[in-house]
């Protein structure tokens, strides 16, 4: 046995470096609440530690984690307290947090159930919870992917093999060279991660037939072209600026009655249909093809942790399948025939955790609780002169300007410097834009209010230079 090899063993046996992290891991539970949202300038500073040439000997393991946690912790955004407002990110559950952790000690990878037979259990049981929480059709498969970009691009895989098939085209043995032509068709608010997808997918871009939205980002409905069996329809549970939600219902009804495929990005918003006083808003959902959405945003799982579901598994699992002589099919449930990957941490083990934790009445309350606090931070911040919401706020999202995108722009930069929450910039209706994004589990009344005096200060600052 080598020196190193002996030292890794007493590492494991010891525990120490595991104590240490985890010692360090409390301590920064400890502070979340309070710190500043987004590292001082000292702190991004200090990040040039980590600037050197990789060591020629083996570092002491507790050095390591000494190092990463002295100038690391410092440097992390708050993205786990109550005020972090940007890019649509959640907290995440207590008990995610515990689960993951426990889940990284097992290392799984539940690729094929003789992997990973607890991760192949769990990812069965959950994918039967989302259905009934999504009220979906009962043969509806799940795939645990990273986030909703690798989602929409499962899904839409899984389209473009459905509709070459019935045009009796193999896409996996022919490609898409001399392919039968498909349709695409999509709001003209779509996520850039959508069109990511189609890019991928080689459906190429400017093949898109835009459909005009209203002051919402909502498709209209009218604007909709005729639609056929060799279409892929996409539309959104949550514009990514406004929240707002197309009318599922009466698209839907529409595009199956021709047979075209509809996907649905709902990256954060798929969850208000999860939601009594909510799901109006996704009415009619269940008549899609297939479905996009995150945990790590409203659910507020850790990340990454992205869900791919489709009402045609055959589809699914064709477009993503993999063969080779090593391999192990089971009688239950092999994880890799409904995701691009083979080789994935079990992310499934956290999103069970937190889903039996809340239970349906938890996961209610939980994204009401969202919506009630933007509905505040709307409230509260058009109480003051020169702020002004450009939106409806049906979900979680607000959309905030002032009196010129000059003074926008100044007013975001000062609210970001002060560090009380964080939030970015967008563009909406030609106008610069402050955007909100309210997706945490911690985010309380006191924090919209603090926030929102952060506004106010910021505006000032901005006023008296």
């Amino acid at each position: 046995m080598s020196k190193l090899q002996d030292k890794m063993f007493l590492d494991l046996r010891n525990k120490n470096i595991f104590n240490q992290a985890q010692q360090y891991s409390y301590e920064y539970l400890e502070s979340i609440f309070d710190r500043e949202v987004y590292p001082t300038e000292a702190a991004l500073k200090n990040l040039s530690a980590f600037d050197e040439e990789l060591p020629e000997n083996p570092t002491e393991a507790s050095s390591v984690i000494e190092q990463l946690n002295t100038y690391g912790n410092p440097a992390t955004t708050a993205t786990l307290g109550g005020r972090y407002f940007g890019f649509v990110c959640g907290s995440v559950v207590p008990v995610g947090l515990a689960a993951k952790n426990l889940g990284t000690y097992w290392d799984q990878a539940p690729a094929m159930n003789v992997l990973s037979p607890i991760g192949s259990k769990l990812e069965s049981v959950v994918e039967k919870w989302l259905i009934n929480l999504f009220n979906l059709p009962q043969h509806t498969s799940a795939g645990f992917v990273s986030g909703t970009s690798s989602a929409n691009l499962c899904g839409l895989a899984a389209a473009r093999y459905r509709i070459l098939e019935r045009n009796q085209w193999d896409i996996n043995k022919k490609g898409l060279r001399n392919a039968p032509e498909i349709r695409i068709v999509t709001g003209k608010q779509a996520h850039s991660t959508v069109l990511k997808a189609i890019g991928i997918l080689g459906l190429g871009t400017e093949n898109i037939e835009w459909v005009d939205v209203d002051d919402q980002g909502r498709i209209l409905y009218d604007s909709i072209p005729e639609l056929d069996a060799n279409t892929i329809l996409i539309l959104q549970a949550g514009n990514v600026n406004s929240g707002a939600f197309d009318d599922f219902d009466r698209i839907c009804k529409k595009a199956n009655k021709v047979g075209a495929w509809v996907h649905i990005d709902g990256a954060f918003g798929l969850w208000a249909g999860a939601v009594n006083e909510l799901k109006y808003l996704t009415k009619g959902m269940e008549h899609a093809s297939s479905w996009a959405v995150d945990g790590h945003k409203t659910l507020n799982t850790p990340y990454d942790c992205g869900i791919v579901l489709c009402s045609d598994p055959e589809a699914m699992t064709s477009a993503l399948h993999m063969s080779g002589s090593y391999i192990i099919e089971s009688s239950e449930r092999d994880g890799m025939f409904f995701t691009p990957e083979m080789s994935r941490r079990a992310r499934i083990i956290e999103l069970w955790a937190i889903l039996r934790h809340l239970g349906k009445q938890g996961v209610d309350e939980m994204i009401l609780t969202m919506h009630h606090r933007a509905k505040q931070f709307a409230n509260e911040i058009t109480q003051i002169k020169g702020f002004y919401v450009e939106n409806d706020v049906v979900f979680n999202q607000i959309i905030v300007r002032c009196d010129t995108d000059e003074l926008t722009e100044r007013v975001l930069g000062t609210i970001q410097k002060l560090r009380t929450c964080w939030l970015g910039g967008s563009l909406w209706s030609g106008k610069r834009v402050i955007r909100v994004s309210i997706c945490s589990w911690a985010t309380t009344e006191h924090d919209i209010t603090t926030s929102v005096k952060s506004f106010k200060k910021a505006l000032e600052i901005v006023r008296s230079n």
